[in-house]
């Protein structure tokens, strides 16, 4: 996978406030028929093809989510499986890391991963959800989370302090052991989560997980696996994965406060 070949270079502080994927998990493979790709002003099909050529150099079955012209003369700005890099246009060079913006000094990598993440969460329907919020939030957040996350569980010891500050709670599954394990079988986080998701008080469930009490075993419809593979596709490399209204990554864990004070600068 890209993610895998790239990962040596992707260096984040969140990794340190959040607990990491288990990288030897199983990860759920796009289906075949798969968005079509985004190609923004000036892209057009033959640089998406250019961009495509480039990146089977580096592993197959890379889906393409984005392709846009980069800030960067010369090159393309590309999200593709959870990964943003930038791709010359003769397809033989590719960079992985953030694009600064000197004078404003800013990544230019982040308003780009904001505008996808938004999207794509916006799709999601609410059902899907396990939503904690006041009666009339001021913010409203969405997590990727794990019931056997530590950070997870701190975060969510402070639900109480966090929807009284105003802020709303959009909780999704994100297994970090993954959806199965190398044998095909359904991992024992996935289980758990799914077993919050279908339990006839979901949140009430979702509480007891994460106070380590031991789930009723429960099944249905649910979108667990839909979620994963979603946190796939954003980028999602650890939980809690915290992200605002407008896409924008905040955590990693964060204190009440601290994520006051990142809500308040959006």
């Amino acid at each position: 996978m890209l993610k895998k070949l790239l990962l040596a270079a992707c260096v984040s502080g969140f990794a340190l406030t959040a607990c990491a994927a288990d990288n030897s998990a199983a990860v759920s493979v796009p289906p075949a028929h798969a968005a079509t790709p985004a190609l923004g002003s000036g892209v057009d099909a033959s640089d998406l093809q250019v961009v495509q050529q480039a990146l089977a150099k580096l592993a197959s079955g890379v889906q393409v989510d984005v392709v846009n012209r980069a800030p960067l003369p010369g090159f393309y700005q590309v999200i593709a499986s959870g990964q943003l890099v930038y791709i010359s246009a003769d397809g033989k060079y590719l960079l992985n890391g953030d694009l600064v913006d000197l004078g404003a000094k800013k990544s230019l990598n982040d308003a780009a991963w904001a505008a996808f993440r938004k999207a794509e969460l916006d799709k999601l329907p609410a059902a899907a959800r396990l939503s904690y919020a006041p009666a009339n939030p001021k913010y409203r957040i969405t997590v990727f989370t794990d019931v056997t996350c530590p950070y997870c569980r701190v975060l969510h010891e402070h639900m109480a302090e966090l929807n009284k500050a105003g802020v709303a709670v959009d909780y999704l599954a994100w297994p970090r052991s993954g959806v199965v394990d190398g044998a095909g079988r359904p991992t024992e986080t996935y289980k758990a989560m799914v077993s919050a998701w279908c339990a006839a008080d979901p949140k009430a469930a979702l509480d007891g997980e994460f106070a380590g009490r031991e789930p009723k075993a429960a099944s249905c419809a649910n979108p667990v696996q839909q979620e994963f593979d979603l946190g796939v596709k954003l980028g999602v490399n650890g939980t809690p994965a915290i992200f605002t209204a407008s896409g924008r990554q905040i955590g990693g864990y964060l204190t009440p406060e601290q994520l006051l004070q990142a809500l308040q600068k959006e």
